[in-house]
């Protein structure tokens, strides 16, 4: 990301010889209106390459219109007030001038903007020489603000690059205005070794913001590991936020957009994201500790480690940790889609039923939590134990899809998944005569009966969200474990069967 960085820094300079080389030599208005004629009418094909090259004809088309409105602009301008007289000399005037492209960028929201209006003012005279160098300084610092502000919505990595630019950008602008006087002596050497006329400020202009990037880079380049260390010392998933702080989305950029298999290899590590943020308040919301989860303990001994005392506030945690990371895939998705054959369409559709089935079972964890903390604890061992039951049978679930979650063996996932579906089945205490035996025996109040009924519900659709989410997620794209509800998976007769069987 950050060699990104250096390259389009290099490569905007471009723009600068694109409208000192061309747009003031020759009259570019001739060709605007037919790019853009030509541009909209390859923009509406069907085709996406003509439509690309519409876009591309269409912007240039544009970017000559706007050049030959600035450069008629400043010439009528001229007649009338010349700020050419308001022009400070020194490095006054160099930190003066800086200070105002630095302004016009942000304002702009874009250095090439400033850099066509700068050249087209100096080249009508309305601007001194050195002053105009100053502005250009101020255009490719100012450039980083806007990184800056669209980082702020940004992942961590989005806000470690937007550092980047900011750092490379800050540090090209000091050593150009540091040696602002050897920087100049330079841009008359090759002007005049190249064929640049003395007094051509235009191309002249055009070299100096060329070398003073090309010496940013190779000053900065040596220090990239460096730089790297630095940022992620300072900007990381810590730093970023405090305790009161929303998550964010880790692998969604819209550079990925532009090819399915990327933008749904980004989703895919973000329902897994969402997955592990899941995966810790169902473990503490059903007072069990994530550490015993993922080892090798008993699960007796897994449920008798319990976590707290007191409930864990699942409202702050999914404002912080889920809902936000949810909006985001579901919104990535929708802009995703439009470049996705049917197929992909599918199981995309699929992944966002994964991440509600998510969503979900952190809801139904929520609901589960009062009763089973208050019941866990209960000094009637009949309903201790039935909830402890509960306890023990969703922490096997979570063990199970983890194991799922961190390995590539076909065979292994679909066995667990299908095992899991079988123990699912337990949590229906009114089917198995549990509730009713419990009951008529007197072993448990009505209000702990109902209770029980009504939390049995709950850890049931968790199970079945966490399985369903885990047979997409956690599952090769062409593997038959994304078919399992369809083919591979026991059906819910063959459950049943096993179930029966088991009685027997």
């Amino acid at each position: 990301g950050i060699g990104i960085v250096f390259g389009a820094n290099i490569g905007t300079t471009t723009g600068a010889w694109l409208v000192a080389g061309l747009g003031l030599k020759v009259k570019i208005s001739a060709y605007a209106m037919p790019m853009l004629v030509f541009g909209v009418i390859l923009i509406f094909q069907k085709s996406k390459s003509l439509k690309g090259l519409g876009y591309v004809l269409a912007g240039l088309g544009f970017l000559f219109l706007g050049i030959h409105y600035m450069k008629d602009g400043f010439e009528a301008f001229k007649d009338t007030i010349n700020l050419a007289s308001y022009a400070v000399t020194g490095y006054k005037g160099l930190f003066i001038f800086t200070g105002i492209g630095i302004f016009a960028t942000v304002v702009m929201q874009s250095s090439h903007a400033t850099l066509v209006l700068i050249i087209t003012a100096l080249a009508a005279g309305q601007i001194s020489y050195e002053n105009a160098l100053a502005l250009a300084i101020g255009a490719n610092i100012g450039t980083t603000i806007t990184a800056i502000l669209g980082a702020m919505s940004s992942n961590i990595v989005g806000k470690q690059l937007a550092g980047a630019h900011l750092i490379f950008n800050g540090v090209t602008g000091l050593i150009a205005i540091v040696f602002i006087h050897q920087l100049m002596y330079s841009v008359d050497s090759i002007s005049a070794y190249v064929g640049i006329a003395n007094d051509d400020y235009a191309l002249k202009l055009a070299v100096f913001h060329t070398i003073f990037n090309v010496i940013g880079v190779l000053v900065m380049l040596p220090f990239i590991n460096k730089l790297v260390t630095f940022l992620e010392s300072v900007l990381n998933e810590e730093t970023s936020k405090s305790d009161f702080d929303f998550d964010h989305a880790k692998y969604l950029n819209d550079s990925v957009l532009e090819l399915p298999s990327t933008s749904m290899a980004a989703i895919i590590r973000e329902t897994k994201h969402l997955y592990e943020n899941a995966f810790e308040i169902i473990t503490h919301g059903l007072n069990l500790k994530r550490s015993n989860i993922v080892s090798t303990m008993t699960l007796d001994e897994v449920i008798k480690d319990a976590y707290t005392k007191n409930s864990v506030n699942i409202d702050e945690f999914y404002n912080r940790r889920i809902k936000g990371i949810y909006g985001e895939i579901i919104d990535f998705s929708a802009k995703a889609q439009s470049n996705m054959s049917p197929a992909d369409i599918e199981v995309l559709y699929k992944l966002k039923l994964a991440n509600r089935d998510l969503v979900e079972a952190v809801k139904d964890t929520k609901h589960l939590q009062k009763n089973l903390i208050k019941y866990s604890q209960s000094t009637n061992v009949h309903i201790k134990e039935q909830y402890d039951l509960i306890r023990k049978g969703l922490a096997e679930l979570l063990r199970n899809i983890n194991i799922v979650a961190t390995t590539d063996e076909e065979d292994v996932i679909l066995l667990l998944l299908s095992k899991a579906k079988v123990h699912t089945e337990k949590y229906d205490i009114v089917a198995n005569g549990t509730i009713d035996r419990l009951i008529r025996e007197r072993l448990i109040t009505n209000e702990m009966a109902t209770s029980l009924m009504n939390d049995s519900t709950y850890a049931y659709d968790i199970s079945k969200n966490l399985i369903a989410m885990a047979e997409v997620t956690f599952s090769d794209r062409n593997s038959n474990v994304v078919s399992l509800n369809e083919e591979m998976a026991m059906n819910d007769e063959e459950i049943k069967e096993i179930l029966e069987k088991k009685d027997d």
